[in-house]
């Protein structure tokens, strides 16, 4: 018998904009993987959350040090799988995600930008306000045909999101 390799858990980032339910959606998707998770937000440097809090959008070198972090999660959750939620709004802040984890897979939570806008409007323990909004929607650049990823309606139910998506896991035969 050859030696055979197991094969290694999905990696998956769930990515969209504040609001899109990326926290939620992706800590039920881990638990029904049965797979590490973690938020992005937990990588942000002290300044860049005050900046944010401050209604001051991030800039590509905010972001850097964040991308590498959360990458490099990425990196360590490679044949164990993990799932973490992150904007990821940029084609090159995927980039450098999947420079790291090149198999990551992007489950992208879309939809209506009022809904999201008065998710976060409606928070009261985040750091994120709402007035970053047009900010995040006009940064957002969604998926191209070529990167590895699903684009779901956010508006759906969190069980159904889940169910959707491992579901096109199963079909794309547990490449990710």
């Amino acid at each position: 018998m050859a030696n055979e390799q197991p094969c290694p858990k999905p990696l998956v980032v769930v990515m969209g904009v504040a609001g899109s339910g990326k926290t939620t959606v992706g800590a039920a998707l881990a638990q029904q993987l049965c797979l590490d998770y973690a938020d992005a937000d937990a990588f942000h440097s002290k300044a860049s959350v005050a900046k944010m809090a401050a209604g001051h959008p991030l800039d590509d070198d905010d972001r850097s040090p964040w991308l590498q972090a959360i990458g490099q999660w990425l990196s360590v959750h490679d044949q164990s799988g993990g799932v973490i939620s992150c904007s990821a709004l940029r084609r090159r802040y995927r980039d450098v995600l999947r420079a790291a984890a090149p198999r990551v897979y992007f489950l992208h939570l879309d939809g209506d930008p009022q809904v999201v806008t008065q998710r976060v409007a409606e928070r009261l323990d985040h750091f994120m306000p709402a007035s970053l909004m047009s900010s995040q929607l006009e940064t957002l650049e969604r998926l191209d045909p070529d990167e590895t990823g699903s684009r779901l309606d956010l508006n759906a139910t969190v069980k159904d999101i889940v169910a959707e998506f491992t579901a096109t896991l199963t079909q794309a035969g547990d490449r990710t």
